[in-house]
C-alpha cells in the first residue's frame, strides 16, 4: 500500500525511490528490488549518469509503465534554449520511454535568463516529453518567480529537507502556490540513526529512526520523500512505513530537532538558501 498526492493532476506516490549516487549494475538491481517491494515512484537525472539503468530496471520489472510515477531533471549544461529539449529527448531515449512524469530543472542557473529557463521547460511539456515541470533546489523568491513566469503549473520543489534542516519559508511559498515538496536526503544521510528523540519515538512504534523519518516527511500534507538504498534490506524497510502514523506531539518534537547548521548539500552553484 502506498499513499499519493495529487498537485495539478499529477497523482504522485509520497514515497519514491530515488537513485542519486547509484550507478551500474547496482543502480539496476536497486531499482528492480524498489519496484518488486512496491515503489511506484523512481526519480534520476541527468546528472547521476544512471538514467539507462533505471530505465532497463524500469523494462524488466514487469511492472506497466503506466504504474510508475517518473522523474528526471536536466542539468545545468542543458538549459539553454538551444539545448534542452534535445537534451531531454536524450534521456528518454536511456529511459526507454515516451515522456517523464516529471521534469524539473535540477538547480537554478545563473548563466541563462531565469524566464528563458521557464519557457523552454514549459516547450518540453508542450512537445510531449513530459506530463508535468517542476523545479529543484529553489528558494522561496526563486518558486514564486517560476510559478510566475510559467504556463503549465509547476508540481513542486525538489530540495533537501530532513528532521534536522527547517524549510519553513519554502513550504509556504509552495503552499501559497499549490505545489509540493519532494524531499531529497530524507534520513539526512544516515544522519538520523542513534538522534534520543527519533529513537524514542521509533521505540514506541516499533520502527527505526530511518521509518519514523521518512513517515514524519510524507504525514506532512506536502511533502513527498525519496529516499536511496543499494541494500535490498534498507529499500524494503523504507517502504515499510504505511502501517503506522506519528501523533501531533510526535511530529511536533521532530519539527524542533531542526538546526540552523542542518544543511548537508550545498555546492558552490548552490543560492542564497532561506533562512529558517
Amino acid at each position: 500500500m502506498t499513499e499519493t498526492i495529487t498537485i495539478h493532476g499529477a497523482a504522485i506516490p509520497k514515497l519514491g525511490f530515488g537513485t542519486w549516487q547509484l550507478k551500474g549494475a547496482e543502480c539496476e538491481a536497486a531499482v528492480g528490488h524498489a519496484l518488486a517491494t512496491g515503489y511506484r515512484h523512481v526519480d534520476t537525472a541527468q546528472a547521476y549518469e544512471n538514467e539507462s539503468e533505471v530505465g532497463r530496471a524500469i523494462s524488466d520489472s514487469g511492472v506497466s509503465r503506466d504504474d510508475i510515477f517518473l522523474t528526471t531533471k536536466v542539468w545545468m549544461s542543458n538549459m539553454g534554449a538551444d539545448r534542452m529539449a534535445d537534451s531531454v529527448r536524450r534521456s528518454l531515449d536511456r529511459l526507454k520511454v515516451d515522456r517523464v512524469d516529471l521534469l524539473l530543472l535540477h538547480w537554478p542557473n545563473s548563466e541563462h535568463p531565469f524566464e528563458q529557463m521557464i519557457e523552454s521547460l514549459n516547450a518540453c511539456r508542450e512537445a510531449g516529453l513530459t506530463a508535468h515541470v517542476g523545479v529543484s533546489n529553489y528558494t522561496a523568491d526563486q518558486i514564486e518567480r517560476a510559478a510566475k513566469a510559467s504556463d503549465a503549473p509547476l508540481v513542486c520543489d525538489q530540495v533537501e529537507y530532513h528532521p534536522f534542516l527547517s524549510q519553513r519559508p519554502v513550504l509556504d511559498a509552495l503552499e501559497r502556490r499549490d505545489m509540493a515538496l519532494t524531499a531529497y536526503s530524507p534520513i539526512a544521510q544516515g544522519g538520523v540513526f542513534g538522534n534520543g528523540t527519533i529513537k524514542a519515538i521509533g521505540e514506541r512504534h516499533r520502527k527505526s529512526e530511518a521509518q519514523v523519518a521518512l513517515r514524519w516527511l510524507i504525514q506532512q500534507e506536502r511533502v513527498i520523500a525519496i529516499p536511496r538504498s543499494s541494500k535490498p534490506e534498507n529499500i524494503e524497510s523504507n517502504f515499510a512505513i504505511f502501517d503506522f502514523s506519528l501523533s501531533d506531539e510526535e511530529m511536533a518534537r521532530i519539527f524542533r530537532l531542526a538546526k540552523p547548521d542542518g544543511r548537508m548539500i550545498d555546492p558552490e552553484w548552490a543560492p542564497d538558501w532561506d533562512a529558517a
